[in-house]
């Protein structure tokens, strides 16, 4: 296991990504994930609400870095509010991050099947990682680009007494059949050990690839995939959140898009 820090910065206005980015690059720091926060999907309910919701801080980034890397000084200047978390970490997840993630973010062309049609009727709301018409909206609404982009859902979890072995049959359901079959792909798990996030209470961390922001809705909108979150992921949870990221370059660019300059 190695220790991994996660952060979610938001920035100085006037500040780009880039420019924040490259003073890492100045000081020899390769963060293991440099990403845009695009928007929550499932909002925490109980837990850091005040640290992550309060004074409607926009956040601009997720970084999650090596556990003997850190913010320099330099681009500690030109943060405006940032929230923690400290994770054990398997050592091969981290090792190969950067090669598998080249895969899902650049497959080969044809290799994505394209998203389903959902088939339940959508929630009122997305809160319990439903389909919902406040999502279907805000994806009609993307441009093409960024509909078609690849996606990760960062997920902090807090469990129910007792409930923590009920989730990881969920996590086994997830990998082995419904998260697959729409392109769900985790990608780093890890035990919160440290930071704002474990004095707050959160315990685990999951950060799962999706081929686009469609294929993550066509999955909550399944009924093979609310069958498996009706039977073990809602009642396991305390608390949860979700955040929908896109990845980005050293200049702060989306991976396959030359601009982040397309209204998100």
């Amino acid at each position: 296991m190695v220790l991994c820090n996660l952060h979610f910065i938001s920035l100085k206005d006037g500040v780009s990504i880039g420019s924040f980015l490259a003073k890492f690059r100045r000081s020899g720091i390769k963060p293991v994930v440099q990403a845009r926060v695009i928007r929550w999907m499932v909002l925490p309910t109980q837990i850091s609400i005040g640290h992550l919701l309060g004074r409607n801080i926009h956040w601009d980034l997720l970084l999650v870095l090596g556990g003997n890397d850190f913010i320099p000084h330099e681009a500690q200047l030109d943060i405006d509010a940032t929230w923690t978390a400290s994770s054990g970490v398997s050592s091969k997840a981290i090792s190969n991050y950067e090669a598998m993630n080249a895969e899902l973010l650049h497959p080969p062309p044809g290799s994505v099947k394209s998203p389903e049609k959902h088939t339940i009727e959508p929630s009122r709301t997305s809160q319990n990682l439903e389909m919902s018409p406040e999502l279907e909206e805000w994806m009609t609404a993307l441009p093409t680009p960024l509909k078609e982009h690849p996606v990760s859902m960062l997920n902090l979890l807090a469990f129910n007494p007792g409930k923590k072995d009920q989730y990881k049959q969920y996590g086994v359901e997830f990998s082995a059949k419904v998260g697959s079959k729409h392109g769900g792909r985790v990608k780093i798990v890890g035990r919160v050990v440290g930071g704002q996030a474990h004095g707050d209470g959160w315990e685990e961390i999951a950060f799962v690839h999706y081929p686009s922001v469609q294929h993550f809705a066509s999955m909550a909108g399944s009924k093979d995939y609310q069958d498996v979150n009706h039977r073990y992921r809602l009642g396991a949870l305390k608390d949860t959140f979700i955040c929908c990221v896109m990845e980005v370059d050293d200049n702060g660019n989306l991976g396959n898009l030359r601009s982040t300059k397309e209204k998100l």
